[in-house]
């Protein structure tokens, strides 16, 4: 009798599953993760504070997933570089990343010709964490409330000045948003970085600020800045005393510099499942919550559609902004 192709390939799978040298189990696809090690790209060198949360969140996903996870810091382009990798990786959930308000929202209205697509290129996995900006002025200012800044921002002729860590970012946008807000005016001075944006407020270059807690949380404590509202819709935990913008009467005005998960498009739906609840569980464990406590980072876990529509969100909030100020690039 002649046998056909299919016939002999499935005798042949009989024939081995029968003598033990193939299993079941190994006759299909492995299940996800079964090797080792994941990769996580992070678009900004070590020690920045994506990179350390990102470790932090890591060691600790990685034991609920059974497998170590590997940092690849892949700096450069304002975040865009590295972004561009995670999107262009193999999207089988062995390389995922991290990445930030710019590369996945702002920079798409800012750069004309980014090489990927957060729509299109990008799986959100999860929020991570959220750095909502603080409003501060130095200690020996005459401002001492919102309220008093808003109305020194309504005077005519006003010449107050506030710096940021380079236009497009949250620090800059979110004092633009409330200055839109109020029909208030400011001067915006960038720098090239929150270091010298704090040393600018205190030797009294520049008039107030809306800075990411650890840039300023430092000068709150010792007294050098007197924060006058967190520029959020809830209090921060670590400023509980500290009014809101949307309790001071601007809701909407909000300034996050927040991090969060992301994978290649792509990716098998378990996979996606997976790793979103070893990411998340690791964000709710007290004592990574702890760890980012003392970098003033509030976890925010969620699910991957409620991590896209927040984006969406940033999108809506800040794209109006960064057309009118005309800050796009080639």
């Amino acid at each position: 009798m002649k046998l056909n192709t299919r016939q002999v390939v499935l005798g042949g799978l009989a024939a081995l599953l029968s003598s033990g040298l193939l299993t079941p189990a190994l006759a299909q696809e492995a299940a996800w993760p079964a090797k080792q090690p994941l990769t996580l790209i992070v678009p900004f060198g070590a020690g920045s504070s994506p990179d350390t949360m990102a470790r932090v969140v890591a060691e600790e996903a990685g034991k609920a997933l059974k497998q170590t996870i590997v940092i690849q810091n892949r700096p450069g382009a304002s975040g865009n570089l590295g972004t561009d990798q995670i999107a262009k990786a193999k999207p089988d959930g062995y390389t995922f990343g991290v990445s930030i308000t710019g590369p996945l929202v702002n920079n798409t209205v800012i750069y004309k010709n980014l090489p990927y697509n957060p729509v299109t290129d990008i799986t959100p996995l999860t929020l991570a964490v959220h750095q909502f900006n603080v409003l501060v002025v130095p200690a020996n200012s005459p401002v001492k409330s919102l309220a008093d800044l808003v109305a020194e921002m309504k005077k005519p002729g006003a010449k107050l000045n506030f710096p940021s860590t380079g236009a497009g970012t949250v620090s800059h946008l979110a004092v633009e948003l409330l200055l839109d807000r109020v029909g208030g005016k400011a001067l915006h001075v960038p720098y090239k970085s929150s270091p010298d944006a704090v040393t600018s407020l205190l030797s009294g270059d520049t008039s107030f600020a809306a800075l990411p807690p650890v840039a300023v949380m430092p000068m709150i404590r010792d007294g050098r800045l007197r924060p006058i509202a967190a520029v959020a819709g809830k209090r921060l935990s670590f400023l509980p005393d500290v009014a809101t913008t949307a309790e001071l009467g601007y809701p909407g005005v909000e300034g996050s510099g927040w991090i969060g998960f992301v994978a290649p498009a792509g990716l098998p739906a378990d996979v996606k499942t997976k790793l979103n609840a070893a990411l998340t569980k690791a964000l709710a464990s007290p004592e990574v919550g702890q760890r980012l406590n003392t970098m003033y980072m509030e976890a925010a876990p969620m699910t991957p559609d409620e991590f896209g529509k927040y984006m969406r969100e940033e999108l809506q909030r800040w794209s109006p902004l960064i057309k009118r100020l005309n800050l796009s690039e080639g």
